[in-house]
């Protein structure tokens, strides 16, 4: 029989990953601090719950996907939380982006009810969580990632374990530092041959069929050309990683230069009010610099 799956957290990611697995056939419990989302699930099928701790009561494993360490550690051991409710043997998957350090206490605090943790975040943004391609990093015991694994390949397409609890969070911490320079890269590139008069269509053509190409290009390049920054993965969730990766950076005695100045760029689209835009929206910093947006080339 398969397990009973609780799910917090219903926003822009997590919405479409509590879909892919009811449209795995998984019995379903959901929470979000907003209703919409969860009349929305509880209309295809899914159970609503009033609070972590009822999905947790109604749960074997249960998953959050949430902003920061401060909501994660509210749902999960605040008042009214996962912890209240968890039952001996249930499984809790962390899939949010958060610090590596507070996922080692909350995981501490998991096995003391008799429970087992995994961190799980992802990579992919929306389209990735919505077409269930999501690229998923997994720190924890073998077997919980075993038990877990046919929740996560109904979410996503690439599934790594890679290592124990905090690793998963560590390895998103890298991959947004690569996605962040990328986006950098990117858009001084676009700026430069658009300004110079060069379509950036046919600059984003080029890139990709070459030795620049990338994800980033494949899944962002229109929103770069075209000035669509409609949020997938938000400038203040990016900025809020690379935050996460720079802590990890001095915990560990790792210069990372580069990420730090693509983080003040985050901050400065953040003071600029578009904190909310896509993180496509780097560009736009690199236009004001420069005197010159591509779309109006």
């Amino acid at each position: 029989m398969a397990e009973k799956v609780g799910f917090v957290g219903l926003g822009i990611m997590g919405k479409p990953m509590a879909r892919n697995l009811m449209e795995a056939d998984y019995e379903l419990t959901v929470h979000n601090r907003s209703r919409g989302p969860v009349d929305e699930l509880a209309s295809e099928g899914a159970a609503a719950a009033e609070s972590p701790r009822e999905v947790a009561e109604n749960s074997d494993v249960v998953i959050t996907m949430l902003p920061d360490s401060p909501q994660v550690r509210e749902v999960v051991a605040g008042e009214g939380g996962v912890l209240e409710g968890i039952k001996e043997g249930a499984l809790v998957i962390d899939m949010s982006t958060i610090s590596p350090v507070v996922t080692e206490e909350l995981a501490e605090a998991v096995k003391e009810k008799g429970a087992s943790m995994l961190d799980a975040p992802v990579s992919g943004g929306d389209v990735g969580a919505i077409e269930g391609t999501l690229s998923i990093m997994v720190g924890g015991e073998e077997g919980d990632f075993e038990r877990a694994r046919p929740l996560f390949e109904a979410m996503g397409r690439t599934v790594n374990h890679v290592g124990p609890v905090g690793a998963g969070q560590v390895t998103k911490a890298a991959n947004q530092i690569v996605v962040a320079l990328v986006m950098e890269a990117v858009s001084e590139a676009l700026v430069l041959g658009s300004k110079a008069g060069v379509a950036p269509g046919k600059i984003i053509e080029v890139l990709s069929g070459g030795l620049a190409a990338s994800k980033v290009l494949e899944v962002k390049g229109e929103k770069f050309a075209n000035h669509d920054f409609a949020p997938g993965g938000k400038v203040a969730f990016h900025h809020k990683d690379l935050g996460i990766a720079l802590a990890a950076g001095r915990e560990y005695g790792v210069a990372l230069p580069a990420a730090a100045m693509v983080d003040e760029m985050f901050g400065a689209l953040k003071a600029r009010g578009r904190g909310g835009w896509d993180h496509s929206a780097l560009i736009t910093l690199i236009e004001d610099c420069s005197g010159h947006r591509i779309d109006e080339a």
